[in-house]
C-alpha cells in the first residue's frame, strides 16, 4: 500500500532532522519519492519574511 508521511517547519534544518529520522525507519526499496517546497511571505506590519518548508514523502507501507 502507498502512503505518504507529511512534514511542515520554520527552518529548513529542522525539517531535515525530522524526514532523516523518519527515513532512518524504511526500507530504502520503500521509498517511491520525495516532494519539497518552500512558500515565503511577509509580515506587513514587521516587514519580516516568514519562511514555510515542506515536505512530502511517499513510501510504500
Amino acid at each position: 500500500m502507498i502512503q505518504v508521511k507529511l512534514f511542515d517547519r520554520e527552518h529548513e534544518k529542522d525539517l531535515e532532522k525530522e524526514m532523516n529520522r523518519f527515513l532512518k525507519d524504511i526500507e530504502e526499496q520503500s521509498l517511491v519519492d520525495i516532494k519539497y517546497n518552500v512558500a515565503a511571505m511577509t509580515e506587513e506590519e514587521e516587514e519580516e519574511q516568514i519562511y514555510c518548508f515542506t515536505a512530502m514523502i511517499i513510501y510504500r507501507a
